[in-house]
């Protein structure tokens, strides 16, 4: 049987009056939730605009000279810091809730790259949490640069290949792409390796890496039997 107007009113006025009346017997248990609410709000919105602004205003400080040290491959100062500065790794330690230290991370693991310390690499990398649109695949390319120093092809394919689909450009994805069919062919895999080197031609024909693409594609179709 469907509900009348009269119903309907008489539903949502008893509705309103059982809500009055729990709000009438809970004023006080109310009270203490709304203040600790906005207590939580307060105090979340001091962290980020006082404590977290703070404290990265302070990274920038010391990124900046560990950014240097980088630029002109004094790694183990941009790693370890001069003494006076801090380096990467010190960075992430005292400075991990500002965006700085985050960047830090990219750093140090493209700095234990170019060290050849592989796992270290990996592992600074893989804490890193990008925001832009070209570091997100170079960091995953640099991942799998390092599986494949230590011969673990099959590791570097995977991670060549997240980069190359990466957020798409025409800057880091066919370089992704290149390292993905270059691992592919390191393992025997020709035709998969002819495929990527295709698709660069077709969807990069702009690119370096496209106008290479010929060579490569005859390169695999020789040694595919």
């Amino acid at each position: 049987m469907a509900e009348t107007k009269q119903d309907q009113d008489f539903i949502i006025t008893e509705t309103l009056s059982k809500t009055e009346h729990f709000i009438n017997q809970n004023k006080k248990s109310l009270s203490i939730i709304v203040g600790a609410i906005v207590l939580a709000i307060g105090g979340y919105l001091y962290y980020q605009n006082s404590y977290v602004a703070g404290k990265e205003k302070e990274a920038e400080t010391q990124m900046f000279v560990a950014e240097e040290y980088f630029k002109n491959d004094s790694l183990k100062l941009a790693v370890n810091g001069d003494g006076n500065h801090s380096g990467f790794e010190q960075i992430i330690s005292d400075y991990g809730v500002s965006p700085s230290a985050n960047l830090a991370h990219f750093y140090l693991g493209m700095a234990y790259l170019k060290q050849k310390q592989y796992d270290q690499a990996i592992e600074a990398l893989k804490g890193y949490n990008p925001h832009d649109e070209i570091t997100p695949s170079l960091a995953l390319g640099a991942i799998g640069d390092a599986y494949m120093e230590q011969n673990k092809t099959d590791d570097a394919i995977g991670y060549y290949e997240k980069a190359s689909k990466e957020k798409p450009n025409n800057f880091t994805t066919p370089l992704m792409m290149m390292k993905l069919a270059g691992a592919l062919e390191s393992k025997g895999s020709y035709k998969e390796a002819k495929d990527v080197y295709e698709k660069i031609k077709k969807d990069y024909s702009s690119t370096s890496e496209a106008q290479q693409a010929d060579k490569y594609i005859a390169r695999a179709e020789a040694m595919i039997k």
